[in-house]
């Protein structure tokens, strides 16, 4: 019987995968306990408390960009996480530790490294985080998302996977998709700016909602984020009053089954988060990237770039998004069909959806 360490935490992109990899662990007859090793003040422990594993509290925080006594305060936090780590590690004995990078997984990993227990890192980005840039050596083996990525590390035992995404994305298809929304099997669009929203998303879409609707018969599904909501109502009710029963329309401030949004629609308009691009692609859609610019070390400009590249996506910078720009480049999808179908099918060569299992093999296969 095998007991895993799984960390990482933070943000939805380290958590996410990371728990999709525990939970498929969980499944294994040969697993005896998974323990999730993160931070208590974060969001994975909220996520995990529900979760038929251990949560094991580490106190750690991300490195201060400024030279000064917050480094040597910082210093001496990451240490005594390090030393805690070994601790858990001396108690629990895990068999693998399986990290998704960032601070959270730092200190786990590390002391994984000090203890002789095989561990292997996933990285959701197209430019690698720290983390797994300097640990990358010493690990059993990487899984990546990007096939970019492959060339930033320094271990030649090194495997594309994709991320860890949900199973609902092989199984749903696009007409029970838009019947479970009420939509008919129209062109379909989502925008979204992930669960908090993105300012300048939704400043744009306000202002194409009606004519996207109205002169070109567009279905349009719209995540304004839980904490914008009511300015974008607000300046719907002024733009268009009566918007609310527009049939064309669904706007909501979040939506809990992202699987069924996705996947009913043809072409999206996001942000370039590593998780959102696995599942933009495993839905077929052609993307319209409005990267975050100021994601940690750019990634999101990176992610995106390296998308367009592979000729899955569209790039509008986050400072020229406007409702014209915005418009122009939805409108040459929803008119050029020949377009819009490479990019969709661009976009579904990037697709992996087993993810998971495949991870999973190669965590196992630390113990062959």
């Amino acid at each position: 019987m095998r007991k895993y360490f799984i960390t990482g935490g933070g943000t939805g992109g380290h958590i996410y995968p990371a728990v999709a990899v525990a939970d498929e662990l969980l499944t294994l007859g040969d697993t005896e306990k998974i323990y999730y090793v993160g931070n208590p003040d974060n969001l994975e422990a909220s996520i995990v408390k529900n979760k038929n594993y251990e949560f094991l509290p580490v106190k750690s925080s991300g490195m201060p960009r400024k030279i000064g006594f917050e480094i040597v305060k910082w210093s001496f936090k990451m240490f005594f996480a390090f030393l805690k780590c070994c601790k858990y590690i001396q108690k629990y004995k895990p068999d693998v530790i399986f990290g998704t990078g960032g601070y959270v997984s730092a200190p786990v990993v590390m002391a994984g490294a000090f203890m002789k227990v095989p561990f292997v890192l996933h990285d959701c980005d197209a430019n690698p985080g720290l983390v797994t840039r300097k640990l990358a050596p010493f690990a059993k083996s990487l899984s990546v998302a990007f096939e970019a990525a492959k060339f930033k590390l320094n271990n030649t035992n090194c495997v594309v996977n994709g991320n860890p995404i949900r199973e609902k994305f092989s199984t749903l298809t696009k007409s029970q998709a838009r019947k479970d929304l009420g939509l008919d099997d129209r062109l379909t669009l989502c925008i979204m700016g992930g669960s908090q929203g993105a300012k300048s998303i939704n400043s744009a879409a306000v202002g194409i909602l009606k004519e996207l609707s109205q002169k070109y018969n567009l279905q349009v599904i719209f995540q304004t984020g839980k904490r914008n909501f009511e300015d974008v109502e607000a300046m719907l009710k002024e733009i268009y009053p009566e918007y609310k029963t527009d049939k064309n329309l669904i706007v909501r401030p979040y939506f809990e089954d992202m699987v069924t949004v996705l996947k009913s629609c043809d072409i999206a308009v996001s942000r370039a988060g590593s998780l959102s691009i696995s599942e933009l692609c495993a839905s077929g859609i052609a993307p319209i990237f409005v990267p975050y610019p100021y994601a940690a070390a750019d990634h999101q400009r990176k992610n995106a770039k390296c998308m367009v590249e592979s000729g899955a996506g569209l790039y509008l910078e986050d400072s020229e998004t406007s409702a014209q720009t915005l418009l122009s480049l939805i409108v040459d999808l929803i008119e050029n069909q020949d377009k819009l179908a490479k990019i969709q099918q661009s976009s579904l060569n990037l697709a992996k959806l087993d993810g998971v299992k495949r991870i999973v093999k190669q965590i196992q296969d630390c113990l062959a």
